[in-house]
């Protein structure tokens, strides 16, 4: 091409009409790999997240600008927060010309722990996924974590002379809140709802108190949903919430699993 010649405008064809008026509840992008900091009580984090984003696209519109999406998650520089993605979410819906839209973000988030005798100190991770969702034009976020725990079986310990079958076990904690709510304080939620938290290190000291601890306070998997759900309504700043364990078992080949589930919406 000849830089002399004046450039035509190119064809937006994902703005011409279409005919079949089919409305589409969510188009966008999925699988998005992308750095990001974390505000944190201690801070900023950095970390990596897998991103969807997604907006409704009305029955009359051929296509949406994909690209578009990228361009606003880029153009986001504060450390996440739910107030931060409120925002990225009303921007992504603004830039697109839609009136619902979805984000999720997935990443892996870290806590510096200190051992409980030793005091040693080691950073765990957990599993976080903040999801907002605007439909019809009310707004809500919910975060959930995923939390490792030891439990202990409450029945090998009653019919057993010495000695019981334990576990490590998932915790999982989703809630939608009024106010923000720290990955630190669901973490702290589903810990004091299992026989025992987990380190990341661990000298003996620390072990023969993980493991007496969590001898001298088994639980079932249903007793520790239920012990949550009696925690998580007692919060005003949450108004709905979903709780699973999952006990990956020592003597079984399969799983035991509980859920409660109280004031979420589709």
């Amino acid at each position: 091409m000849n830089p002399r010649e004046p450039v035509l405008p190119l064809p937006d064809v994902q703005s011409s009409a279409d005919r079949r008026e089919v409305a589409i509840d969510r188009v966008g992008v999925r699988g998005l790999r992308h750095p990001l900091q974390i505000a944190t009580p201690a801070g900023t984090q950095g970390t990596v997240a897998m991103v969807d984003m997604y907006v409704s696209l009305p029955p009359d519109r051929k296509g949406t600008h994909m690209s578009r999406f990228v361009e606003v998650l880029q153009s986001h520089h504060e450390p996440l927060s739910i107030p931060v993605l409120r925002d990225l979410l009303a921007h992504t819906v603004r830039t697109l010309d839609a009136r619902e839209g979805t984000i999720e973000l997935r990443f892996p988030y870290f806590i510096d722990k200190a051992a409980p005798v030793s005091g040693v100190r080691g950073l765990l991770d957990y599993d976080v996924t903040l999801t907002a969702r605007l439909v019809k034009d009310v707004m809500k976020v919910r975060q959930k974590v995923v939390v490792p725990v030891t439990s202990l079986c409450p029945c090998s310990k009653k019919v057993s002379e010495y000695g019981a079958h334990n576990q490590r076990s998932h915790v999982t904690i989703e809630v939608e809140a009024e106010d923000d709510i720290s990955i630190e304080e669901q973490v702290r939620y589903a810990e004091d709802a299992a026989s025992c938290e987990l380190y990341s290190v661990l000298k003996r000291p620390d072990e023969k108190f993980v493991t007496e601890r969590a001898y001298d306070n088994p639980k079932f998997v249903e007793d520790m949903v239920r012990d949550l759900a009696v925690a998580l309504r007692s919060d005003p700043r949450i108004r709905g919430f979903r709780v699973e364990s999952e006990n990956f078992e020592s003597i079984h080949n399969h799983s035991a699993y509980a859920l409660i589930e109280h004031g979420l919406g589709s």
